[in-house]
């Protein structure tokens, strides 16, 4: 890196509540768009992209909302659009006008910088287009507003003509544009490629006097290399960079600002957000994902559970020693700790670590170690699985050391499906259990089995234990261990639970899915109610 890079300010720009709602199967309230805005200029984002103002409803009610909103850290709310329509001019086009009406203040547009584009979409010839890039910049500026340039495939249009993509970026820096953002928008392309255009795009613009402009990259992640492409970019010289939280998007995603971001700090040297804001970036993508109802990536770099994750006993034993042998960098940092994971590969340094970071202590302990060691082994190897279920493993421990509590006993359960006339299909559960010698029959109806056990059990005890309504099940998964019996196969269920501050995973396994999903059942319930205890 250049020496004069160092110091070199990046601007982040957020897009997460624009492109980031492509993704499938995405959607957010207007609530949800708003505290996901607030939590965005928290962390220190610069520019946070709201959407079209015009466009739907929703994003109507968001941005009149906005307009009350203070956001940290003097971030800035921006409305997307695009140039002005053909045979019309810009103050009379209705995309620019809604955006040059709205208090946002900063105005992002998208134009054509590929010919093939601007013949068959626009259906305009080339300075006809360069007309429209011209005159929606300058009226948007007239109004106000720091307008950003978005070349929609740029390097697509580069590839194919150099000096017309140039000419496009240039005329709308000529006519104000703070920003001109090189946009790889099918993914398609790799880095070292993409950082020579880069270069290239740098050194045009510096030395056709707009040097003062920004050049930004905005990535897909179509080849996996959008995390790569942006750094590269930012290296050859672009100092405004687009993502979004978590690299949600459309097809396989956007360029992912929780990787981007600390890799720019931390890696790089490049003045971006503070430390303090760097600290809040694994709650603001968890907290993001659970508002966008996205289970978190549990290997996503920085920010999921495993990305400082320990599992065999000597990388175990190695950390435990030096944590930088195997931590590129302080977890904490990033607001992440580190993991050790319990498995039947551990060691008893493993369980030793595991132990003490749940507050128990087996040092000068030997035959506790070996017994949860011998313990944790033997259930592996029956199908049970404890990297992901930590409340089950410090129950399993908690027997070991003759802790353990049990809040309910059960007597039994039953459970009837019933299919109607209608068609509809319910499952009604039938439940006793023993608190303290009196026994509680509950009944309760779900769409399911496990949801109508889960209602019934919680029906039975929720009176004893209120801090039960507290606890909530946000995932069910379910695998078959061994297929080639069929039917027959042992099925290992894993549940997580949350309280709304902390979450945690437990298992179960048996031939029968319902009976292991009780196991599950079970320990998340007796082990938040364990939670509780501990803390009053």
């Amino acid at each position: 890196m250049a020496p004069e890079q160092e110091n070199r300010d990046i601007v982040l720009y957020d897009t997460t509540l624009r492109d980031g709602m492509q993704r499938e199967g995405l959607s957010v309230s207007v609530d949800e768009k708003i505290r996901i805005a607030v939590r965005l200029a928290e962390m220190g984002i610069h520019v946070i992209e709201g959407g079209f103002p015009g466009s739907n409803p929703k994003d109507e009610e968001f941005f009149r909302r906005m307009a009350d909103e203070r956001l940290a850290g003097g971030a800035r709310l921006a409305a997307f659009g695009m140039t002005r329509g053909r045979g019309v001019t810009a103050d009379k086009d209705p995309v620019l006008r809604v955006m040059a009406d709205s208090w946002a203040p900063v105005a992002t547009i998208v134009g054509k910088t590929w010919d093939l584009h601007v013949r068959k979409v626009l259906r305009v010839d080339r300075e006809e287009n360069l007309r429209m890039i011209a005159e929606s910049v300058s009226f948007l500026r007239e109004q106000g507003k720091e307008v950003i340039y978005d070349a929609e495939h740029f390097f697509d249009a580069f590839l194919d003509d150099p000096a017309y993509a140039l000419q496009c970026i240039l005329t709308a820096a000529e006519a104000g544009a703070s920003a001109v953002v090189l946009c790889d928008t099918n993914g398609a392309s790799l880095p070292v490629k993409l950082g020579q255009t880069v270069a290239q795009v740098a050194g045009f613009l510096a030395g056709a006097g707009a040097g003062v402009v920004r050049v930004g990259i905005h990535g897909h992640n179509d080849t996996g290399c959008a995390v790569a492409n942006s750094l590269i970019a930012v290296e050859k010289g672009a100092t405004h960079v687009q993502g979004t939280i978590n690299g949600y998007g459309e097809r396989c995603g956007n360029t992912d600002l929780c990787s981007i971001i600390p890799a720019l700090k931390l890696k790089m040297n490049f003045n971006c957000i503070s430390d303090a804001e760097l600290a809040r970036l694994t709650e603001t993508s968890r907290f993001v994902s659970e508002l966008c109802n996205v289970s978190p990536d549990p290997h996503q770099p920085y920010v999921g559970r495993n990305a400082f994750a320990h599992k065999g006993g000597l990388h175990v034993a190695a950390v435990q020693e030096d944590r930088t042998t195997f931590e590129h960098i302080q977890p904490e940092l990033v607001g992440n700790t580190p993991h050790i994971l319990v498995s039947e590969l551990a060691g008893k340094g493993t369980i030793r670590q595991r132990a003490r970071e749940l507050g128990y202590s087996l040092d000068r302990q030997r035959a506790l170690e070996d017994g949860i060691l011998h313990r944790v082994k033997e259930m592996e190897h029956r199908g049970y699985h404890y990297e992901a279920a930590d409340a089950s493993f410090e129950l399993l421990m908690r027997d070991e050391l003759g802790m353990r509590s049990e809040f309910f006993a059960l007597e039994s359960f039953r459970i009837i499906v019933e299919k109607r006339e209608n068609g509809e299909v319910m499952t009604e559960a039938t439940i006793k259990v023993r608190i303290n010698g009196e026994r509680i029959i509950s009944t309760a109806e779900g769409n399911g089995p496990v949801n109508a056990l889960d209602k019934a059990v919680r029906q039975a005890i929720e009176q004893k234990f209120p801090r039960l309504a507290e606890i909530h099940l946000v995932n069910y998964s379910v695998r078959i261990l061994d297929e080639d019996r069929g039917t027959a196969a042992v099925t290992r269920v894993l549940l997580d639970s949350s309280d709304g501050v902390s979450s945690w995973g437990s298992v179960g396994v048996n031939e029968n899915v319902v009976e292991a999903s009780w196991q599950a059942l079970v320990d998340s319930i007796n082990y938040g109610l364990l939670r509780d205890e501990d803390q009053t």
